[in-house]
């Protein structure tokens, strides 16, 4: 089950261009591509007479024609030209989803389309600051449940035993968590004071010795999320504290999409409060990140494999109160959509 009614990343920007793009989101094919003035365009991906995908066909200016019997769509889904026919059927149109580009990402509303508001997409602090630096990120499609995602997304504690070249310290094995849950979603955090700096942000650190260091995990429904690393001197840091000039930021932007309920497509960029022109050290966050997701796959499509085959009932632990926080709110709120819906629509 997916909430609808929410913006999910459809695809980086640049992957859409004038040419047909297929994409499966929430388990509906859709189909991608630009008109002729640049704009973005999102099309049911299965022409009405025999559902063969339009991503078969081809552009014309404007619209999209099957390459089938060569029906003609243009981008509000509606029938524009039936070859042969005297008259274009009522029943002759495609479903056209609401768009809109931003961050340099492609973003598609799954819902009711009178509810599609861009101010509802995720909010990026500091985008297109120029005192922080950014690297855009890649994707991968993972072979596992996006609720798989969200719960690793609010498990800090994961860090010390699936990353540990990476992003893990001692002080990540033990030191306790606090969950706070808000409307929009659940965070897990914590401090970790007076700790060695992990490997991957310790050659970025201004300072020497130890730090204090807080790993903020935050999930907003349905499934976006940002990672926040914060790292300054041992006994500087803490709740509510103003932190050294020196601190170390970085914010981690992560966005999962369902393909369907096997499958998740995974978008994300990292932003950091120093280097901003340097492409080099972007060039190194993005390789040691792909690198540490790599990792995630591996878990992740296994926990997937796992939970599908389990013989015996798996076990909830203390770390696991911010993930099924998070479960219980997101199921409820797609009850809420679902009961909401006309019984025809709910039915699709």
């Amino acid at each position: 089950m997916f909430l609808k009614n929410t913006w999910y990343v459809a695809a980086w920007d640049q992957e859409v261009g004038r040419e047909l793009k297929p994409v499966t989101i929430l388990g509906e094919n859709v189909v991608l591509y630009r008109k002729q003035d640049g704009q973005a365009a999102a099309l049911e991906d299965a022409c009405p007479h025999r559902k063969l995908p339009l991503s078969m066909g081809r552009i014309k200016g404007d619209d999209v024609e099957c390459g089938y019997h060569g029906l003609t769509f243009d981008c509000s889904g509606a029938c524009t030209r039936v070859p042969g026919a005297e008259r274009i059927p009522h029943v002759a149109k495609v479903r056209s989803y609401p768009v809109h580009e931003r961050y340099g990402l492609l973003w598609i509303w799954m819902g009711d389309a009178e509810k599609a508001d861009p101010d509802e997409i995720f909010a990026v602090e500091h985008f297109g600051d120029p005192a922080w630096g950014i690297n855009r990120g890649e994707s991968m499609t993972l072979n596992c449940n996006y609720l798989y995602m969200t719960d690793n997304l609010l498990d800090p504690s994961h860090v010390a035993w699936v990353h540990q070249s990476s992003f893990a310290s001692s002080a990540c094995e033990e030191t306790p968590l606090e969950t706070t849950v808000k409307d929009d979603g659940v965070t897990v955090w914590r401090w970790m004071i007076d700790s060695e700096p992990a490997p991957f942000y310790a050659p970025f650190l201004q300072f020497e010795g130890n730090t204090d260091r807080k790993q903020h995990y935050e999930v907003r429904y349905p499934s976006n999320a940002i990672i926040k690393a914060i790292f300054a001197p041992a006994f500087t840091g803490g709740e509510g504290k103003t932190l050294p000039d020196n601190t170390f930021l970085m914010d981690s932007y992560n966005f999962m999409t369902p393909v369907d309920e096997n499958r998740t497509k995974y978008y994300w960029f990292q932003m950091r409060n120093f280097a901003p022109d340097d492409p080099a050290v972007s060039a190194s966050f993005a390789k040691s990140v792909r690198g540490a997701f790599e990792e995630d796959r591996v878990v992740l499509e296994a926990v997937h494999h796992g939970m599908a085959n389990k013989q015996t009932p798996n076990l909830d632990l203390k770390i696991d109160v911010g993930p099924l926080r998070f479960r219980r709110k997101l199921a409820q709120l797609i009850a809420a959509e679902a009961e909401s819906q006309p019984v025809s629509q709910a039915a699709e």
